[in-house]
């Protein structure tokens, strides 16, 4: 019998407020893949004017640009992320994936009971 329970686990980084989560993260992600913010926001259903207001929020916590925009012009504008924005990310989901298996390994270890039923015991 396949085990239908698992911990859920979300990690976000606080400075004197909220600065990054699951949702920065993935925004960033969608602008890396479509190279615009409002491109982006339209990705995740949401409004240009909040993933700006998302962006400029967690700039202003971390400390530095997370996207470097280009303006206009023959080609359209854009953007992309900075180069801390690409480690700050990468870090991120590598991060995520260890507090993440973590997290399952010690849920086994914590709630045999709700992973193991007693039929499987005997």
């Amino acid at each position: 019998m396949e085990n239908k329970f698992r911990p859920v686990v979300s990690v976000r980084i606080f400075g004197e407020g909220k600065c990054f989560g699951p949702g920065v993260a993935q925004l960033l992600r969608q602008v890396e893949e479509r190279h615009s913010l409002r491109a982006a926001a339209i990705s995740m259903g949401m409004a240009y004017s909040k993933a700006w207001t998302i962006v400029k929020t967690a700039e202003k916590e971390l400390g530095f640009e997370l996207l470097v925009s280009t303006t206009g012009g023959k080609n359209g504008g854009g953007a992309t992320l900075s180069q801390r924005a690409t480690g700050l990310l990468a870090a991120y989901e590598e991060y995520c994936t260890h507090v993440r298996a973590y997290a399952q390994q010690e849920f086994a270890n914590r709630f045999p009971q709700v992973l193991y039923s007693e039929a499987e015991e005997e």
